[in-house]
C-alpha cells in the first residue's frame, strides 16, 4: 500500500482528535435528545464503516492521487490550463470540489441505484458524530468514479485532494455531531458553513426535509438552489427514514444487505407518510 503522508501522518490523527473532541461535547452539550442506546450505535456504525474506511485507504485516495499526478503531468483540467497564484489555487478547489460534491450528494438522494447505498447512512435512528462513518461500503465505491472525475475536469492537485479531503472528513464529522452550540455562535458559523442544527433537518423523516441541506462544508450551494433549511426546531425533528423505524431490522447484516433488497416506500410502517407544514422563517431554530 502506497504512503500518503499528508494523510497518514497530519489527516488521519487529526481527524482522530476531532471525532473524539466531538464525542466528548455532544455528551457534555447534547443538541437532540437520544433515543436509543449510544454505546449499541457506536459500536454498529463503526463495525460498518471498517469495509468503507479500507476502501477509502486502498483505493478512494489512492486512485484520484495518482490521476491528479496524471492530470497535471498531461497538463488536463480547468487548474492546470489557468495561470493561477497558490492562494487562488487553494480557493478554487475548495470551492469547486465541494460544489461538485453537492450535486454528488443529490444525486445520491435522486438516483435510485444510488439512494440504494446512501439509504444505510440515513436510517440511522439517532444522529451524531458516529453517523458521519455509518456510510455502505458500495457508496465508497461509487465515489471513486465520481472523485476521479471532479480531479480530471477541474485539475485538481495531489497535495491540494488531500488537503480538500481531509478538510471535507472534518467538515462532515462536525455536522453530523448532536454537539448543542449557542445559537449566536451557529447563527454566524451558518453564514459560510453547515452546521449541526442544518445537517439535523436533512435526517429528518419528513422527506421534504431530507430533500434540503445537502451542502457539506459550505451552505453557499442550498442557498444557491434554494434547498436551504434552518426552520424546523430540533425537538421536532425525527432522525431516520420512515420505512425502517425498527433496530432489528436494521442489524449489521441486514445493512449490508439492504442496497440489495427491494427499497421501501417513504412511508412510516402504519402507512402514513410523515409531513409537516413549511414554515415561514429562515432561522436557525432551537
Amino acid at each position: 500500500m502506497p504512503e500518503i503522508p499528508l494523510m497518514d501522518y497530519i489527516g488521519n490523527p487529526l481527524l482522530t482528535c476531532l471525532f473524539l473532541a466531538l464525542l466528548w461535547l455532544q455528551w457534555r452539550f447534547p443538541l437532540r435528545r437520544q433515543h436509543f442506546s449510544v454505546l449499541h450505535r457506536l459500536v454498529r456504525n463503526f463495525v460498518l464503516s471498517i469495509p468503507g474506511f479500507a476502501i477509502v485507504r486502498l483505493a478512494m485516495l489512492p486512485i484520484p492521487i495518482a490521476i491528479a499526478i496524471w492530470a497535471r503531468q498531461q497538463h488536463v483540467g480547468l487548474l492546470n490550463w489557468i495561470d493561477l497564484p497558490i492562494w487562488a489555487v487553494v480557493i478554487a478547489t475548495f470551492l469547486l470540489m465541494d460544489y461538485a460534491y453537492w450535486w454528488w450528494h443529490w444525486a445520491m438522494h435522486m438516483v435510485p441505484v444510488f439512494w440504494r447505498f446512501h439509504n444505510v447512512h440515513h436510517t440511522d435512528l439517532d444522529l451524531d458524530v458516529s453517523t458521519a462513518a455509518r456510510f455502505h461500503f458500495g457508496e465508497m465505491i461509487l465515489s471513486i468514479g465520481f472523485l476521479s472525475l471532479a480531479v480530471v475536469l477541474f485539475g485538481i492537485g495531489p497535495i491540494m485532494l488531500v488537503a480538500f479531503f481531509v478538510a471535507f472528513e472534518a467538515a462532515t464529522l462536525f455536522h453530523h455531531s448532536n454537539w448543542r452550540l449557542p445559537i449566536p455562535v451557529e447563527r454566524i458559523l451558518n453564514l459560510i458553513l453547515v452546521t449541526p442544527r442544518m445537517h439535523g433537518i436533512h435526517h429528518s423523516i419528513v422527506q421534504r426535509e431530507t430533500n434540503s441541506n445537502w451542502g457539506t462544508m459550505f451552505c453557499w450551494w442550498d442557498k444557491l438552489h434554494r434547498t436551504l433549511r434552518r426552520d424546523v426546531p430540533q425537538d421536532a425533528i425525527t432522525i431516520g427514514v420512515a420505512a425502517y423505524r425498527e433496530e432489528n431490522e436494521l442489524t449489521l447484516g441486514k445493512l449490508f444487505a439492504l442496497p440489495f433488497r427491494a427499497q421501501r416506500e417513504w412511508r412510516l410502517p402504519n402507512g402514513d407518510v410523515p409531513d409537516r407544514e413549511p414554515q415561514p422563517a429562515e432561522e436557525l431554530a432551537e
